[in-house]
């Protein structure tokens, strides 16, 4: 993750989501580690910003290299938004992500287009806002839950209701060459998991949101104008299940 500098030099937390007789260590003062025996992506999550230590966090896949500057780029831009709970930023171009376009200009206020398209590893986040917000990961969202993909999303909405300030700076942090978790699934399970994901965003709107992304998805060639009654379906059980959830 760290090419250019040994991993201890930054402060990290580890949650390590284990087995009583796979218990990890750390030898480093700068590394710490939370051994749980819970499962599930946002429960991971909430664990680390519950226990982290730094005044700006940002949430790491075991998967990603940073940029050699990257934290003087954080750093610089939360020195100019001293108020915002969250600041996205960029992932390199690479085959996994080819299609991922940025806006090319800073934003000082993110859209809900541009929430429902931010990865964990493009956001950093304001610890002391984040706390006084009481904002947390929703459980029901993320890797191994009901809901495998948008817990992103539904954290930057939470925030975004509570009239926070999320910017986006146009500067690359980070590096991923591999698929996501969310590319790997076909069309059928990512809307399943869509449908709930409007839902709990935009309660009784899903439906609207549902057509924006159809026809998104259409014209992005990901979906086929065949395909449209399945995903509909999908994406109404995946709506009727959140509903039974809660």
């Amino acid at each position: 993750m760290f090419p250019f500098a040994h991993f201890s030099n930054f402060q990290i937390l580890i949650v390590n989501q284990t087995q009583n007789e796979k218990i990890l260590n750390s030898d480093y003062p700068n590394v710490r580690v939370i051994n749980s025996l819970e499962k599930g992506l946002s429960k991971s999550r909430n664990l680390a910003l519950k226990n982290a230590v730094g005044k700006i966090l940002v949430i790491a896949d075991d998967d990603i290299i940073y940029e050699e500057n990257f934290t003087a780029k954080i750093v610089n831009a939360y020195n100019q938004f001293q108020n915002a709970a969250a600041i996205k930023f960029c992932i390199e171009k690479s085959k996994a992500n080819s299609k991922k376009e940025y806006p090319s200009i800073l934003k000082k206020n993110l859209g809900m287009f541009d929430i429902l398209q931010t990865s964990s590893i493009e956001m950093t986040l304001n610890k002391r806002i984040i706390d006084e917000m009481n904002i947390q990961f929703d459980e029901n969202f993320g890797l191994g839950s009901g809901f495998e993909i948008g817990e992103e999303a539904v954290f930057l909405s939470d925030l975004k209701k509570k009239n926070q300030q999320i910017v986006f700076i146009p500067e690359i942090i980070v590096k991923h060459n591999e698929l996501t978790s969310s590319d790997k699934k076909d069309f059928i399970e990512k809307y399943y998991n869509q449908g709930a994901l409007f839902t709990r965003i935009f309660k009784n709107k899903y439906w609207f949101w549902l057509l924006i992304k159809i026809v998104f998805d259409l014209k992005q060639k990901k979906i086929k104008l065949s395909n449209i009654s399945a995903v509909f379906k999908s994406a109404i059980s995946g709506h009727h299940k959140f509903r039974k959830i809660q």
